[in-house]
């Protein structure tokens, strides 16, 4: 699979589609099997609230990982990211109800290398109208 984004079609300021991803706690139980991060900051809420959270709080690399698919589901392509990373800057809060958190992600080409063909996207990623993420940036290589 090739980056279906061709890099000549992109600018500095091209902006890729805002997505927002659903998170409920029973994600976070799925979350912690796959990766096998069983902090019970992440599932219980009293041990939560006893450390100084307000409640249970999303893995910060599935909250990574949600920001990094508006990325790849731009490019086409997860191996068309060479690099990738973030600061984490504030927990993805999630309540225990029907609803849960959302985190919300836009992105925008903020350079590009003509050398090696790739462009930097910068990401801000949000959730309660709160960064989430801060210096979110991913390295992407186009053909």
């Amino acid at each position: 699979m090739t980056a279906r984004i061709s890099y000549d079609e992109v600018e500095v300021g091209t902006e890729l589609p805002v997505r927002s991803f659903p998170v409920t706690r029973a994600d976070l139980v799925r979350y912690a099997g796959a990766s096998g991060d069983f902090n019970p900051i992440h599932w219980n809420e009293k041990f939560a609230k006893e450390v100084g959270l307000p409640d249970v709080i999303a893995h910060g690399m599935f909250t990574m990982a949600e920001a990094a698919r508006v990325v790849t589901d731009w490019a086409g392509d997860p191996g068309a990211v060479a690099e990738y990373g973030v600061r984490f800057t504030r927990p993805v809060v999630v309540p225990n109800d029907d609803e849960g958190a959302v985190i919300e992600v836009g992105g925008k080409v903020a350079a590009k290398d003509d050398e090696r063909r790739t462009v930097r996207v910068d990401l801000v990623v949000k959730s309660a109208g709160q960064k989430v993420l801060g210096m979110s940036r991913a390295v992407v290589r186009l053909a």
